[in-house]
């Protein structure tokens, strides 16, 4: 392990639960470098925060232990393991589809069932809402620090038997793709489709040509215009919109010093649909 220890949660920080799992952290080991991946998931959104840990976990090294707390199923009967992906990370968290999108576009090795008499906080097991403090902070500085190994976590999982989420497919035809509104830019509003770079470029699409958008919530049509494909937003003039290459190489659309999801009241989630086709002038 290489001592680095990341958390995420949806727990915001206008009480005291993240300093708490800070804290139990530190006392196991107090030379365990803490970040925080974030703590401004949505309440309860498991999607989101397996997502996160998709834009995110490529960046860190090998070793680095992951502690992700989205858990509305808390003191229920699902599993709290720890992952170990195929770049040599682990992933403490709660087995309610959290490993989504980590399973399906990174890969994982192995996964370990939590043994809580062992790495359970001590003199906590009669508490059963806090399993972030108690379990996960306790259970990933064990892990960053050396003080138990991976094996000692407790025994094996079946990768096939780890909760999973629906995710959107991406359909590909003669002149179109079409896919999902997965998840926003949040603090500017741009749309990250699920549609990768390589799949969208396979269609024919070129930096510089104006692309139809149709976007629907369902069955209604929520937006349909045309907009430019570009590099970088420099390619349009500020209030445009532009289709451009997000950083985890999927397409998305935004508003050049705007923002798209606001001003067209566009959401998230495979209901929300999104297709690109080619313009025959």
């Amino acid at each position: 392990m290489n001592n680095l220890l990341v958390f995420q949660s949806d727990f915001g920080l206008v009480d005291g639960a993240v300093s708490a799992m800070h804290g139990v952290a530190n006392t196991v080991d107090d030379s365990i470098k803490i970040q925080d991946l974030t703590h401004d998931i949505p309440p309860y959104s498991i999607w989101d925060a397996s997502y996160r840990l998709f834009q995110t976990i490529e960046y860190w090294p090998k070793g680095t232990v992951f502690v992700s707390v989205v858990d509305p199923g808390v003191g229920s009967s699902r599993r709290s393991v720890v992952a170990q992906t195929v770049g040599g990370q682990f992933i403490v968290t709660p087995d309610n589809g959290t490993l989504t999108h980590i399973k399906k576009y990174v890969g994982l090795v192995e996964i370990r069932e939590i043994d809580e008499t062992k790495h359970r906080r001590e003199d906590t097991e009669h508490s059963y809402t806090f399993h972030g403090r108690d379990v996960y902070a306790n259970t990933g500085a064990k892990l960053a620090s050396g003080k138990i190994t991976f094996e000692q976590v407790g025994s094996n999982v079946d990768i096939s038997l780890c909760c999973e989420l629906e995710v959107g497919e991406v359909e590909k035809g003669d002149g179109f793709v079409k896919g999902t509104i997965d998840i926003l830019d949040v603090r500017f509003g741009s749309l990250w489709t699920n549609i990768p770079r390589s799949v969208f470029l396979e269609t024919g699409f070129i930096h510089g040509e104006s692309v139809e958008v149709a976007i629907r919530n369902g069955s209604t049509m929520a937006y349909n215009n045309r907009i430019t494909y570009g590099r970088s937003f420099a390619d349009v003039y500020a209030s445009e919109q532009i289709i451009y290459v997000n950083s985890v190489y999927n397409m998305a659309i935004a508003i050049n010093q705007g923002n798209f999801a606001r001003a067209y009241n566009i959401g998230t989630g495979r209901h929300w649909k999104i297709e690109f086709r080619k313009i025959n002038n």
